[in-house]
C-alpha cells in the first residue's frame, strides 16, 4: 500500500509540474507532441487534440515534448510559428518558469486545505523556565498559557517564538493561569543558541520551552490563505537555505536522501493521516519547484539561464557548448540521485550511523 501511495503522490506532483509547462506552451501557440508521466518504455498512451498523453515505466519524473525543443540534436530544431524555438527568449522563459510555479501553486492550495482541515501544533503553554532568565525574573510560571503578546493573539508556540525573535523592546505577555488573565512584562535577551543546521547563532529569547501539549488549529478560508502563503514561503526559504548549507559543507553529504527516503516519508505520512500526507505532498512540491530552478543545464533553471544569456547577448548559445553542458547536467543529476540512494541504503543497513 505504501508503494501505491508513493507512486500516486509522485505522479500527481509531476503531473502538475508538467501541466504548468504544457499550459503556458499552448497559450503561446507552441505545439506539444507528448505529455508524459514517467520515463522509458510507454505503458499507456492516448492522443487528444494533437498531444500524446502518456504513462511510462519509470515513474521518477516526467516531461513535455514540444515542437522545436531539441537541445541534444540541433539538426531537428525548426523555426515554424508553432515551434518552441520560434518564440522569444522571454516567452521561452515563461514556459520554463511555469513548471516550478505550478509546484508552488499546488503547495499553496494544499496548505489552504490543511489549514481548513486542521493543523497540529505545539500549544503556547509554558513547560519549562530557565533559572535567572528574563522569564524567571518576570514571574512567569510553568503551565501558564500565553494567549496574547502585546496586540498579537497567540494560537501556537510558533506564534509566540516568532514574536520574541523579532522583538525590539519589552513585551507584554497575557497569560491564562487558574482561569485568570495576567499581564506580565518581559524584555527578551540576545542569547547564544543553535539554528536548525547546528550553527551557532544569536537570537532574542526569554528562557522558556513548550509543554509537550499538541493542539489542533483550524483556520477559516481567509485565514488559511495567509497560513498557506506563510508556509509556502517558509518551506521555500528553508529548502534554499538547506541546499546552500549542503554546498558549504555545514550539512554532511551523508544527510542527502534519495527516492527511498522520499517513499518512506510519504508512506509513513499516509499511515498517520490525510493532513500529514497533504503536508508531505506540499513540502515535496515546494522542493520540486525549488530544485527545478537551480541553474543546472538539464533542469528548467539551466534552460532559463541559457535564455537569459540569449536575451542579454542577442545571440543563441553555441550549440556544441549547449549540448556539452546539458549532458554534464544530466550526469550531475544522475550522480546525485545515485548518491542519495546510496545514503538511503546505508541508513537501512547501518541505522545506528
Amino acid at each position: 500500500m505504501g508503494l501505491v501511495v508513493f507512486l500516486l503522490v509522485l505522479s500527481i506532483l509531476v503531473f502538475f509540474h508538467e501541466l504548468g509547462h504544457f499550459s503556458v506552451a499552448k497559450l503561446l501557440g507552441v505545439k506539444v507532441y507528448v505529455f508524459s508521466i514517467g520515463f522509458g518504455k510507454m505503458l499507456f498512451e492516448k492522443e487528444y487534440k494533437g498531444t500524446k498523453w502518456r504513462f511510462s515505466l519509470i515513474p521518477l519524473g516526467g516531461y513535455v515534448k514540444m515542437k522545436g525543443q531539441e537541445d541534444l540534436d540541433p539538426s531537428l530544431i525548426n523555426k515554424d510559428p508553432d515551434s518552441y524555438q520560434s518564440k522569444t527568449p522571454f516567452e521561452r522563459i515563461l514556459i520554463l518558469l511555469a513548471g516550478p510555479f505550478a509546484n508552488f501553486i499546488l503547495a499553496f492550495v494544499l496548505y489552504i486545505a490543511i489549514g481548513i482541515l486542521g493543523v497540529n501544533a505545539l500549544s503556547p503553554t509554558i513547560g519549562k523556565i530557565l533559572p535567572n532568565s528574563p522569564a524567571a525574573i518576570s514571574k512567569l510560571k510553568k503551565g501558564d498559557l500565553v494567549i496574547k503578546i502585546d496586540n498579537h493573539n497567540i494560537k501556537t508556540w510558533n506564534d509566540l517564538s516568532g514574536i520574541i525573535k523579532m522583538s525590539k523592546q519589552t513585551l507584554t505577555f497575557y497569560v491564562k493561569r487558574d482561569n485568570l488573565i495576567y499581564p506580565i512584562k518581559i524584555t527578551p535577551n540576545l542569547t547564544k543558541t543553535k539554528n536548525i543546521f547546528g550553527e551557532d547563532i544569536k537570537k532574542k529569547m526569554v528562557g522558556i520551552s513548550p509543554a509537550p501539549k499538541i493542539i489542533t488549529i483550524k483556520y477559516s478560508f481567509f485565514e488559511s490563505i495567509e497560513y498557506a502563503y506563510n508556509k509556502t514561503y517558509e518551506s521555500s526559504k528553508m529548502i534554499f537555505q538547506g541546499m546552500g548549507k549542503l554546498i558549504q559543507g555545514v550539512i554532511p553529504a551523508n544527510q542527502l536522501g534519495g527516492v527511498i527516503s522520499i517513499g518512506t516519508v510519504i508512506s509513513n505520512a499516509s499511515e498517520t493521516g490525510i493532513v500529514a500526507l497533504l503536508l508531505t505532498m506540499a513540502l515535496i512540491s515546494v522542493n520540486l519547484g525549488v530544485l527545478n530552478l537551480l541553474p543546472i543545464p538539464a533542469l528548467d533553471g539551466g534552460h532559463i539561464m541559457f535564455n537569459f544569456y540569449e536575451m542579454i547577448s542577442k545571440k543563441a548559445p553555441n550549440k556544441q557548448v549547449l549540448i556539452t553542458l546539458t549532458v554534464a547536467g544530466w550526469i550531475i543529476l544522475f550522480s546525485l540521485m545515485l548518491f542519495g540512494v546510496y545514503n538511503d541504503i546505508n541508513r537501512i543497513l547501518l541505522p545506528s550511523h
